[in-house]
């Protein structure tokens, strides 16, 4: 196939030499060159900082653009948010030593990256980013003792954004949130805690007990006082029945009750100031057969009174 093509040159290379034919592939590739370098992309999420000579002459939005090749440069600078971890240790203000995790949210304000190239370059993290996080941290750990620092732990992160955007927003960087991810303390501090945590559970756990025994005794005194009153309810119920019933009850109707509950038999003695008597004890029969006269017996030899007693004939 070479050998055909080399038979059959075209019209136009049939005039030309071989050096004029590696001038123009040279033009050809310095003119590729030459366009290529001439258009920039700038990707989403980033701006693109244009220098000409070295020096800042605008910024580039999204998108493609043109410029002049060897003369200009562009820096990209990505404005989406990022995400910076630290670790600082410092002194709380009870002189605790507190090392703090804390993870940043950030991003360089797209309105100023041309002042925070010029002013910081691109390497804004390692210069401003990170010293700023430290004396965050300081400055708020400070303010807070160790106790405190767990307990109100929202106060801390609002602190460390609070410093934090006043030292970075003057720079072109935003700082977006601050998340305080670990405390870690001296291990007698953190000894002193755990036994304040678990005197604090006693605590509550007595306190638990005496309600529960304060309860337990109210509810006995209740009780007692409902028995109380539901007998002196009765005591008063029966005093009520008694009094009614003396009311209505007579001699006649005492001397009725005892007749219709007698079995007819008579006591045998009875009592009285000399002691025991006997009682003759009389067939019922005998007293409800006799006569209404009683019987006059009279012995023989008895006389009447007044006559004489004299031999027997």
């Amino acid at each position: 196939m070479n050998q055909s093509r080399q038979s059959f040159p075209t019209p136009a290379m049939q005039g030309w030499s071989m050096p004029t034919m590696v001038a123009i592939a040279l033009l050809v590739m310095i003119g590729v060159f030459m366009v290529s370098n001439s258009v920039t992309t700038i990707e989403a999420g980033t701006r693109g900082v244009l220098k000409t000579f070295g020096e800042i002459t605008g910024v580039l939005d999204e998108g493609l653009h043109f410029r002049m090749p060897f003369i200009t440069s562009v820096t990209v600078v990505e404005v989406r948010t990022q995400r910076y971890e630290s670790n600082s240790s410092a002194a709380s203000r009870d002189l605790q030593t507190v090392t703090t995790q804390v993870v940043i949210n950030y991003r360089p304000d797209a309105s100023q990256v041309d002042r925070l190239v010029r002013e910081i370059g691109v390497d804004y993290e390692r210069r401003v980013v990170d010293p700023a996080i430290q004396e965050a941290i300081k400055a708020a750990t400070a303010r807070f003792t160790a106790e405190e620092l767990i307990t109100r732990r929202p106060e801390v992160s609002d602190l460390i954004l609070s410093v934090l955007s006043e030292r970075l927003m003057p720079r072109g960087v935003i700082v977006e949130n601050v998340s305080i991810t670990d405390f870690n303390f001296s291990p007698e501090f953190a000894r002193a805690i755990e036994a304040k945590q678990v005197a604090e559970q006693d605590a509550l756990r007595a306190a638990r007990e005496l309600e529960r025994a304060r309860i337990e005794a109210q509810q006995q005194v209740a009780r007692a006082e409902a028995e109380a009153k539901a007998r002196l309810e009765i005591a008063r119920a029966e005093a009520e029945s008694l009094r009614l019933l003396g009311e209505v009850v007579s001699p006649q109707l005492l001397q009725l009750r005892f007749i219709e509950r007698w079995d007819g038999i008579l006591p045998r003695f009875v009592g009285g100031d000399n002691g025991l008597l006997t009682m003759l004890s009389i067939p019922t029969d005998d007293i409800l057969n006799e006569p209404a006269t009683t019987r006059a017996t009279t012995p023989q030899n008895v006389a009447p009174a007044g006559t004489e007693v004299g031999p027997n004939p």
